[in-house]
């Protein structure tokens, strides 16, 4: 499996497994806003052939007087390439790299209140907090849960990974 920045090209496999995993869908344009807005902060997972299995849309929240932050628009990863680690491998990448590029303090996210697998996901595997219920916030009248994961350790990671590296080069 490969993990990698999307790119343009990737936009339409990207939407492709979106329609295939998520009840929510997107119209193109929507993914060239984040792609052209924040190219650096979303991913794709490719199997040994070059297929995209899954992504995660990203971007940077922009009307905020709260510290700098990221918001994961969608994660998705095809049924036969799910249980591999690879959810949690693309929120990680899009994390580092809000931090890195944008000093984010923070990501936040939605999950419907029913997807048990995904807030297993969100919360015991990522860290995220619920920080509030909205209500019938999804098309069909599904509550969700607002989601928060402090992304502090990431830099505090990043420094310790460069000081390792440092140390192996002398």
């Amino acid at each position: 499996m490969n993990i990698r920045c999307a790119t343009p090209n990737d936009l339409m496999n990207m939407q492709h497994c979106n329609l295939l995993c998520l009840p929510e869908n997107y119209q193109m344009k929507y993914y060239f806003y984040h792609g052209l807005s924040w190219p650096q902060l979303s991913y794709v997972a490719e199997d040994e052939k070059g297929k995209i299995v899954g992504y995660v849309l990203a971007k940077m929240e922009e009307d905020s007087d709260d510290d700098p932050h990221g918001h994961i628009t969608s994660l998705a990863v095809k049924r036969s390439h799910r249980r591999l680690g690879l959810a949690q491998k693309l929120m990680d990448q899009s994390s580092r790299a809000m931090v890195e590029c944008f000093n984010a303090k923070y990501v936040s996210l939605h999950v419907r209140k029913s997807n048990r697998a995904a807030l297993h996901l969100y919360t015991n595997t990522l860290k995220f907090q619920i920080s509030e219920i909205e209500p019938k916030y999804y098309a069909d009248g599904e509550d969700a849960y607002a989601m928060k994961r402090d992304l502090a350790n990431f830099s505090s990671q990043n420094k310790s990974v460069e000081k390792d590296s440092k140390n192996d080069k002398s």
